[in-house]
């Protein structure tokens, strides 16, 4: 971690605050991931019911999305970041009082604004601040808040859901999110500048972005080669991780199997820690393509290996690999999209490619949730392998301009050409 020494004080004063917030954001919205599926189930939600309100998060992301990617561009990252605090905070008091489906599925479509603009703001905000040549190591090293708050937010949800209850549960959740939104405040941004020859530089920090996004669509971005391919890894990726959102804490409860859902979360985000620590350097060593390969193949055997498990060993192993995955694929996918953007277009491209995440994710609850009636959880799983295997053939095929180059990208034996 010696690279933030070399950082000026401020970028590196800003980083700090940046990291101690997103451990509060992610610790917030963990601790309702084992725990939402049990409590729609509680209040009387089918199998296919819960699938639609868990999905549903999904939909806020996907229709804001668009429109906070431009507001970051346009306006000021920081701006997306202070909305996403707000509403992470504000959403678990709404399901304190939501007691139907339709109005659970109002709350969740609302909370999902949450991770929308957080995580269009803080990954444009990261970048920014980022030397260009060490841009994948500071990017790993900052998204440890992610499986840090995965940690800490799953055992202290099951915690106290179990002992006390959903209220503590959600004013838990609601009281991270309010402390995050007042450690963002702290974060000054720094000023995008577009000199006479047209190169962005970064400037002093100000409270917002003064270079002006060209007219491309949101949605041209996506007939572009340099973020087709990433974006559509990302769907498939979103349809593998909202089944895991949404169906390991029943699978688990209806296998009978003495197992807090909980331990899942934390086997995963534990992994997901250790893998960040090197996987950002290594990747601007050795190529994004290698890592996200790496990633894939981590993927599907963590979701063969889940729709086998027999035992909470068989749960704790599959959780440790999938925390591997998603450790070593955000990041890497992150830096990829990063170098193929430029900065005055980075908060549209990373809403872009994070949609089709998003995108998974709304899939992934409700229609998963009509093939659970069918082929059960177990065959939910192993339907997600074979979606994770494809996103594996469709990156090593596809990435780069053709067949060759999209190979020697893959493994790491070239750099990417699309790379500005």
């Amino acid at each position: 971690m010696k690279i933030f020494s070399t950082l000026e004080p401020q970028a590196r004063k800003n980083l700090v605050f940046l990291f101690v917030a997103g451990l509060l954001f992610w610790a917030s919205l963990a601790s309702l991931l084992p725990t939402l599926p049990l409590y729609v189930e509680d209040v009387g939600g089918t199998k296919q019911q819960i699938g639609v309100v868990i999905g549903a998060f999904a939909i806020g992301l996907l229709l804001f999305r668009p429109w906070l990617g431009k507001l970051s561009d346009r306006r000021s990252r920081k701006l997306v970041l202070l909305i996403g605090y707000v509403v992470v905070a504000i959403a678990p008091l709404g399901y304190l009082v939501a007691k139907s489906i339709p109005l659970l599925m109002l709350i969740r479509v609302f909370h999902g604004i949450s991770i929308a603009a957080y995580t269009t703001g803080s990954s444009a905000l990261v970048v920014d601040l980022s030397p260009v040549e060490k841009r994948g190591e500071v990017i790993g090293y900052m998204s440890l808040t992610n499986p840090i708050g995965m940690a800490i937010g799953p055992a202290m949800g099951t915690f106290l859901q179990a002992r006390m209850g959903y209220m503590p549960l959600f004013l838990f959740s609601f009281a991270m999110g309010l402390l995050g939104l007042f450690v963002a405040f702290q974060v000054q941004e720094p000023r995008l500048i577009q000199p006479p020859g047209g190169k962005l530089s970064m400037d002093a920090p100000t409270n917002a972005s003064s270079v002006k996004p060209d007219d491309d669509q949101f949605w041209q971005l996506l007939g572009s080669p340099r973020l087709r391919i990433p974006t559509l890894v990302m769907l498939l990726t979103g349809l593998v991780f909202g089944a895991l959102g949404t169906f390991v804490a029943l699978y688990i409860r209806e296998s009978g199997i003495d197992f807090d859902a909980g331990w899942f979360y934390t086997a995963a985000a534990m992994s997901s820690f250790c893998s960040r620590f090197f996987t950002g350097q290594a990747s601007d060593r050795y190529g994004r393509g290698l890592f996200i390969t790496v990633s894939l193949v981590f993927y599907s055997l963590s979701m063969l290996l889940l729709s086998q498990a027999q035992s909470p060993v068989s749960f704790l192993l599959a959780g440790f690999l999938e925390g591997v995955a998603s450790g070593t694929l955000i990041p890497s996918m992150i830096a990829l999209i990063s170098d193929r953007s430029q900065a005055h277009e980075r908060g549209r491209v990373f809403s872009l490619c994070l949609g089709g995440l998003d995108m998974g994710i709304a899939i992934a609850g409700p229609v998963l949730g009509t093939f659970a009636q069918q082929i059960g959880y177990q065959g939910i799983f192993a339907l997600t392998c074979g979606i994770a295997f494809l996103a594996l053939l469709i990156f090593i095929t596809q990435n780069s301009k053709d067949l060759r180059h999209s190979l020697r990208f893959a493994t790491g034996r070239e750099r990417d050409i699309y790379a500005l």
